[in-house]
This record gives structure tokens, C-alpha cells and sequence, in this order.
């Protein structure tokens, strides 16, 4: 019997110790926690501050993915800076015509009643790097919490094209140079979990100066709604 109590004493002691020793380590795990996520977002592009004579038609879309690392600034880990690095792919349907004339690069709004367009879209592509504050309702074993992650956006465009269709021919251009290489705005990330609304509001122009249309700049800014999706 004394062996039986022995052997139980030495067996519930080793459990106690293990508990123990598995609390600390998850204390200390927890201590340390980040939100570092990957993050995947689709959104609705569209025009701010265009032209008058300018229409969006179709369905613009936005596809951007990538890594924010997680940087908290308060003991309960709930307020951080997050940094990224992520691509970017955004197309716009519209009805500014875009061709080469005597190695020159011309802009002119098409006119529907003459010529029939199946499809007339420029596309950018964008090395971006996100920089957001971080408030969240988290901590280190929940996974489904209240986000508000206002922030800042700046992206490099690394290639751009055009494409233009109708019964008159076709015209495709690629890496114009009256794109603005940078481009940057505001961004704001509202949700619940994985689901998350997305904005983004562009500061500068999607063209540079040297764009005309009927004498003048192009000045249009990128305006993004959707959902972003973190994944940790």
C-alpha cells in the first residue's frame, strides 16, 4: 500500500510540475504574441477627381496580397505599428483611348456612336509597402476580434499595359511612361476575424504631367473599395 501511495504521490507531482512548467511557457509565449499576417484583398477600383468627359464602365477590380509584420507598443499588446511588404494588380475599364502616334503617346475620349468597344482597360502593377496603426480588441488565444487599422500606402509601379478592342482593331500598349512610377494613399481596414472592410484613397495621380487630354492633365486619383482578408 505505502508503494501504491508512493508511486501515486510521485505521479500527481510530475503532472503539477509539467502543468506548471506548460503555464510558464505559455505565459512567456504570450507575453510575446504578434498579430503578423499575411493579407489578401480584392477590391472595387474606381476614379477620383477624373475628367468630366471620363466614364468608368465594367467592373474594375483590384487584387493585392502580402506580409505585415506586427509591432506592438502597450504591455497588452493590443496597439501596433504594422510594416509590409505586398503586389499589387488593379485594372480600370473606362473610355479614354490610349494609342501611339509618331512614337508619342495620345489620350482621347472615344467616341461610342462611331466605333463599337468590346473592351478598352489599362492595368497597373505595383511593388507596395503598407504602414498601419493597429487597434484591436485581441489577445494571445483569440483569433476572432474586433480590427481597426487605419494607415498610410506607398507603391512602386513596376510594369503597366493598356489594351484596347473594337470592329476598328486592336491596340495594346505596355509600359507607357506617363504613368506615375510612385503611387500612394490612405488606407482603412474595419472588421470582425477574417473578414475586413478595405479602402483606399489615393493622394496623387495615376498619370504624371505629361498626359493630356484636350490640353490638359490627367488628373485622376485611384479610389478602392473591397474586403482584406488577414491571415495569421
Amino acid at each position: 500500500m505505502k508503494n501504491v501511495l508512493f508511486v501515486f504521490m510521485f505521479f500527481m507531482g510530475c503532472i503539477s510540475f509539467s502543468q506548471d512548467e506548460n503555464n510558464t511557457d505559455k505565459t512567456e509565449l504570450y507575453k510575446n504574441y504578434r498579430e503578423d499576417q499575411f493579407y489578401f484583398s480584392v477590391t472595387y477600383n474606381l476614379f477620383n477627381e477624373k475628367p468630366s468627359d471620363v466614364n468608368q464602365s465594367g467592373f474594375s477590380t483590384g487584387f493585392h496580397f502580402g506580409f505585415i509584420r506586427d509591432m506592438p507598443i502597450n504591455e497588452n499588446r493590443n496597439i501596433a505599428f504594422g510594416l509590409g511588404l505586398g503586389l499589387s494588380s488593379n485594372s480600370y475599364n473606362q473610355n479614354i483611348s490610349i494609342s501611339e502616334v509618331d512614337n508619342e503617346t495620345v489620350f482621347n475620349i472615344i467616341d461610342e456612336s462611331e466605333i463599337n468597344v468590346s473592351k478598352n482597360k489599362f492595368t497597373t502593377y505595383l511593388l507596395e509597402v503598407p504602414f498601419e496603426f493597429r487597434w484591436r480588441k485581441s489577445n494571445a488565444t483569440d483569433y476572432n476580434f474586433l480590427r481597426i487599422y487605419p494607415g498610410f500606402k506607398l507603391g512602386y509601379l513596376f510594369y503597366n499595359s493598356t489594351k484596347f478592342k473594337s470592329d476598328a482593331g486592336n491596340v495594346i500598349l505596355k509600359n507607357l511612361d506617363e504613368f506615375n512610377t510612385l503611387q500612394y494613399g490612405l488606407t482603412l481596414s474595419v472588421g470582425y476575424g477574417t473578414w475586413n472592410f478595405h479602402a483606399y484613397y489615393g493622394l496623387n495621380s495615376i498619370f504624371d504631367d505629361s498626359a493630356r487630354l484636350n490640353n490638359q492633365s490627367i488628373d485622376m486619383k485611384s479610389f478602392k473599395i473591397g474586403l482584406m482578408f488577414y491571415i495569421l
